[in-house]
C-alpha cells in the first residue's frame, strides 16, 4: 500500500505453480513493481498475515519500502524477528520499520485452517502423522 492505494494483493501459489518461490510476499511485490511503473516501493508498506520468511525478507529489503506489518510470527522460517532480523539488520544498506503482532491470533487461526485443509483435514501429531 503506498499513499492509500492497494498497489497488488497475492496469496500463496507455490502448490499451484509448482515454484517454490510462489510465496504471497514475493508474488505481491512483482505485481506492485508492474503496477507502479518502478521495482521500488518507496514509501509503500508491505503488509503479510504471516512472518516473511528468507526470501521473501529479501525481497521486501530489494523493493525499498518503509514498513513492514505482519500478523503471526512464524517461529520456524521467520525472517523478521524469529530466527533472525533482516529489515533490521545494520550490516545491510537498507532496513525498515517492522510492526508485527496486528491482528495475531485471527492471522494464525487463518494458518491453522490453511495447512488443516491442504492436509484434508488430518491432523498433525509431532513426531508423526495420524
Amino acid at each position: 500500500m503506498r499513499g492509500g492505494f492497494v498497489l497488488a494483493r497475492a496469496h500463496n501459489r507455490v502448490e499451484a505453480e509448482k515454484d517454490p518461490t510462489a510465496h504471497a510476499e514475493r508474488l505481491a511485490l512483482s505485481e506492485a513493481g508492474r503496477a507502479s511503473g518502478y521495482e521500488r516501493l518507496v514509501g509503500a508498506t508491505v503488509y503479510s498475515t504471516v512472518e516473511p520468511c528468507f526470501m521473501c525478507a529479501g525481497a521486501i529489503l530489494l523493493a525499498r519500502p518503509a514498513r513492514l506489518v505482519f500478523g503471526a510470527r512464524d517461529p520456524r522460517f521467520g525472517a523478521c524477528g524469529s530466527l533472525a532480523d533482516l529489515p533490521r539488520d545494520g550490516r545491510l544498506n537498507h532496513r525498515l520499520e517492522v510492526v508485527e503482532g496486528i491482528r495475531a491470533a485471527e492471522c494464525a487461526g487463518l494458518l491453522r485452517e490453511f495447512f488443516r485443509a491442504r492436509r484434508g483435514g488430518r491432523l498433525r501429531v509431532r513426531g508423526g502423522r495420524r
